[in-house]
Parts: structure tokens; C-alpha cells; sequence
């Protein structure tokens, strides 16, 4: 074979020489040496990563990788990432820091550690904001009280429990949530119960929170939840947004603002139906507001079965006082309105699908629930569906919040740290750091439910006297805990017990055989396939 410098003379020779200078042998001796530590440095670049991979593989479920980070590791993970955090967290003793790639600021600390959740909503509340980060990547939701920091969520938050605490509210909320399912709920199911047709139970609670929501915040019935399934735009566009501010949580931020600024791909999409779910609300809020002038002049006062949230907001600013007119502005309650409708839709309907299909795959539960409701609801076969009757219902309690713990309608929250900190677990949080923390894991930990934490359990929420066990709201944490925690807690139990009372007394429900159950990768825990169910009507 001929030597490389050799076969190197031999092209040279064959050309002019005046276009060409002959080669040294120390020239072809160099090229040769370089091309050879290329490829030294290529071998050793790619022992460094196999041994980087090994390292990493032997003490921990996800590698950091040079220049990635975790980033490829959660990619892989991401159509389980609810059980993929709760593995990590659970190998970590609670708390992780995620890495990901280098120059991109996605690092963060999620945290499932009780202590730890504890100091950052109460102890040391005053250091952990939302952030203006948080508030880029939800910028749909305006300034509402999901938002906003400081002056202005404690201004909202004031606002928004004078208002659910008004007596006429409360008979409100009764009437609506009893009359959309008097008037919608069973029809459907008498529909497709007397037609021996599936219908998916997830999406029939999409449309009952929605027409509920929607009602009592603006005033308005969208009527999503009919038996031909309607689609409704505003509906259609407020699931849109949430599923393109998903999207911002995966992608890193310069790839959806770059998106956002060509106005392409989910950012194209998200503009669209921002527009069309705005259109919808500032036109409530402008017929609102000329109902209300033409009762005012009428000298008419407003009915207490139709006081919605919108009415009650407007109403308070007009009454004076430490509102100051704030409340006057278009903006404002257009905000506030958003808020409150991405608060009580979605997380109700998700704890209701999830609850009904525990009770269906769990028949002592159902039958201890119906035994109950026998001693408390029922007069004359009939049951009685207020607020005072389900409050009555302890065990039924009991099972929504054992379903609640261990598929939190909220997988996870984050919030941003303003100055440098230190967890109880040690951990140091350097300014801006952004920290979630994760109540699906939290319902999956050992050290703080047991043996049996993944089991469906209501009885460990009773005491001995039957009473409902207090737990901790930084263990129970499925609505939030300290100065944010949910405001709409009770009206979340009252809407829940009903639509699950309504449906445990009078029909039987069976999941569709083969139907696969799992969490949907998205900001509310959705069912990925829905939850297809056949129905049947109970003889009593």
C-alpha cells in the first residue's frame, strides 16, 4: 500500500507546477498529526460523555449532561412528568434542582417537603412572589389576583372575599349549581343512559363548570353542557390558551417569543383565542354595566338569585369607601373575570372526573357514600341537594378529599424568590430562583401518608368521633396554604358534593372496559383520554 505522503507527492506531480509548492515531508507529517488529535479529542469527547452518562446513571434517575443539562431527561419523561417529578423528588428526600441547558435561565427547585412548603407560603411568605416571569408566561390573565404581587394581590384578594361572602352570593351559587343540574347534568345522562350510549364523563364536567362559572362570575350561561355537545367559541378559545401557556412551560422562553413575535405555530394560536375569549368577556362586562345603570335609574334593586361576582364588584365600588373607584376600570374587571373563570372551571371539573371514577372503581366507597346520603338527603326517596344538607355528608367529604390528595386538579405552582434564602432542607436559594413545588407528589410520599398513601382511602380523613381529621394545609396543600390560600375552597366542596351526590344516588356508573386512565400532560390534571363511561339509571 502506498504511504499517505507518498500518494500526496504523486498528486502534486501531476498538476502544473507553477499553480502549487511541493509539499514537505515536516507539511504532510503535520497534517497527519492534526488529523489524528481530531480524532483523539473526538474518542475522548465521547468517553467523557459515556462516562459522564455512567456516573450519572449510577446515583440518579436523570443525567445533567454538558451543555443540555436535565433538559433531555424531562423530554423523555414528558408525558408522565407528574410521576417522573414525584420518582425524582422521592430519590432526592424531597426536594431537587433541575439543571437545564446552559445560557437558557431554566433552572429552578421543586420541592415536595412539607417544611419546606411551609417556610415559602407562611413563614417567609413576604420573600416568595410570583414574579414577573411567572406573570410573562400567564400574561393572558392580565393583573388579576393570579398574578399580581404585593399591594395588588392583597387589594384583589380583599375585594374578592367580601364578595363570596355576601349572603346573596351564597344563595347564588345554590341556585345555580343545583338548577344546571336539574336542568342539564341529568338530561344528558337520562339521554345516554336510556340510549345504552358512552359518553365521556370529563367532558360533560367541562361543560357543567364552565356554564356554572361563567354564570356566576359575569352573569352569563354560555348552555356548553347540552345533550348535542355544542362548540361554544369562547369555550373553545379558553382551552386553547391553556394549552398554549403549557407550551411556554417546555419550551425554553426564546423559542416561544420568538414565535410570539412572527406570530407562528401555538403563539399564532394563543393570540386567536385571546382575542375571541376578551371579545366575550368586555361585552358581558358592557352589558353588565348598562343592566345595572338601567336598574339603578329604575330604582330597581338587583335580585339576590341573580347576584353574580361581576354585579357584586361593580355594586361595592359604587358604595364608595376603600375601593376608591379602582374597581370602575374595564381593565380591571376584565382581569379580575379571567381570574376567577380559570379558578373554577377547570380545577372542579378535574376533581370531579377524577373523584367519580375512583367511586366507580371502588364499590365499598359508593356504597358507604349512598348509606350516608339515606341517613342525611333522602325525604320521601327524594334527596335534597342544599348547601345545609351536603354539609351534612362527612364520609362523602371524606372520599373528595382523599381524591383531591392524590390527583390534585393543580399538579404543581411555582413561585420566585425575591431575596437569598435557606429551605429547612438545607437548601440555598440564591435571589430570582425560581421554586415550584408539587402536590401531586406530595400525595404520593410515604414519610407523610403511610404505607398505603397510594391507596383510595377516605377513612384516614375520620377521626374516631367522625369527624373530618384536620390535616395541615402545607401537607394537604390541594388548595394552596398561608396568605394564598384558595378563597373558592367552600364553593369548590358545595359544586363537587352536589354534582357527585346527584350522581351516585341515581346512576350506576361503569367505566368503559379497556379504557386507559391517565394524567394529561397540561396545567390542570386532565384525564389524557377522558373518562369513557357507560351509565345506567338506578331503580329506587
Amino acid at each position: 500500500m502506498t504511504p499517505p505522503a507518498a500518494s500526496l507527492n504523486f498528486l502534486v506531480k501531476a498538476r502544473p507546477q507553477k499553480q502549487f509548492t511541493k509539499p514537505t515531508k515536516l507539511h504532510t507529517d503535520t497534517i497527519i498529526a492534526m488529523l489524528g488529535y481530531a480524532e483523539i479529542v473526538v474518542a475522548f469527547f465521547c468517553l467523557f460523555l459515556l462516562l459522564w452518562r455512567w456516573r450519572w446513571n449510577k446515583h440518579s434517575p436523570v443525567i445533567n449532561w454538558p451543555l443540555f443539562g436535565m433538559l433531555p431527561g424531562l423530554l423523555q419523561n414528558a408525558s408522565q412528568v407528574p410521576d417522573f417529578a414525584t420518582r425524582l423528588l422521592k430519590h432526592y428526600g424531597g426536594t431537587w434542582e433541575f439543571k437545564g441547558p446552559w445560557f437558557t435561565n431554566m433552572d429552578f427547585v421543586i420541592t415536595a417537603d412539607p417544611a419546606n412548603i411551609h417556610h415559602i407560603l407562611s413563614k417567609n411568605f413576604s420573600n416568595y412572589q410570583k414574579g414577573p416571569k411567572f406573570r410573562e408566561i400567564f400574561d393572558p390573565l392580565g393583573d388579576g389576583i393570579f398574578t399580581s404581587d404585593s399591594d395588588s394581590w392583597r387589594f384583589q384578594r380583599k375585594l374578592i372575599q367580601s364578595m363570596i361572602k355576601n349572603k346573596k352570593f351564597e344563595l347564588f351559587l345554590e341556585k345555580v349549581s343545583r338548577g344546571k343540574v336539574e336542568s342539564a347534568l341529568i338530561p344528558i345522562l337520562d339521554h345516554v343512559s336510556s340510549n345504552g350510549i358512552e359518553v365521556d364523563l370529563q367532558d360533560v364536567f367541562q361543560g357543567y363548570t364552565f356554564d356554572n362559572v361563567c354564570f356566576m362570575v359575569l352573569g352569563f350561561d354560555p348552555n356548553c353542557l347540552s345533550i348535542d355537545f355544542p362548540q361554544v367559541a369562547h369555550a373553545k378559545a379558553f382551552d386553547q390558551i391553556e394549552q398554549s401557556i403549557l407550551f411556554r412551560h417546555i419550551q425554553p422562553e426564546s423559542c416561544w417569543k420568538l414565535q410570539r413575535w412572527f406570530q407562528i405555530g401555538e403563539e399564532k394560536k394563543l393570540s386567536s383565542a385571546w382575542k375571541i375569549f376578551d371579545q366575550f368577556v368586555y361585552q358581558c362586562i358592557s352589558s353588565k354595566r348598562e343592566q345595572l345603570s338601567r336598574s339603578k335609574t329604575q330604582k330597581m334593586k338587583v335580585e339576590e338569585e341573580k347576584f353574580d361576582l361581576l354585579t357584586a364588584c361593580i355594586e361595592q365600588d359604587d358604595e364608595g369607601g376603600e375601593m376608591n373607584g379602582s374597581t370602575k376600570s374595564t381593565k380591571f374587571l376584565r382581569d379580575m373575570a379571567f381570574s376567577l373563570i380559570a379558578a373554577g372551571r377547570d380545577t372542579i371539573s378535574s376533581g370531579l372526573t377524577w373523584f367519580i371514577w375512583l367511586v366507580a372503581t371502588h364499590p365499598s366507597v359508593e356504597a358507604k357514600i349512598i348509606e350516608e346520603m339515606k341517613e342525611h338527603l333522602v325525604v320521601n326517596n327524594e334527596i335534597m341537594l342544599g348547601i345545609d344538607e351536603v354539609s351534612k355528608l362527612v364520609y362523602l367529604h371524606a372520599a373528595i378529599c382523599e381524591s383531591l390528595r392524590l390527583f390534585p386538579p393543580v399538579p404543581f405552582e411555582h413561585l420566585c424568590a425575591i431575596d437569598s434564602d435557606v429551605l429547612p432542607s438545607g437548601h440555598r436559594i440564591d435571589p430570582s430562583t425560581r421554586m415550584l413545588y408539587c402536590p401531586y407528589a406530595m400525595g404520593r410520599m410515604e414519610s407523610m401518608w403511610g404505607e398505603d398513601c397510594l391507596e383510595f382511602k377516605p377513612e384516614r380523613w375520620i377521626s374516631e368521633k367522625g369527624r373530618i381529621v384536620q390535616i395541615p394545609s402545607y401537607k394537604f396543600i390541594a388548595f394552596n396554604a398561608g396568605p394564598r390560600t384558595c378563597l373558592g375552597k367552600d364553593m369548590a366542596f358545595i359544586q363537587m358534593k352536589i354534582v357527585a351526590s346527584t350522581i351516585i344516588w341515581n346512576y350506576r356508573v361503569q367505566v368503559v372496559v379497556g379504557h386507559p386512565v391517565l394524567p394529561r400532560v397540561s396545567i390542570v390534571l386532565h384525564m389524557k383520554h377522558g373518562l369513557k363511561v357507560r351509565v345506567t339509571r338506578k331503580a329506587h
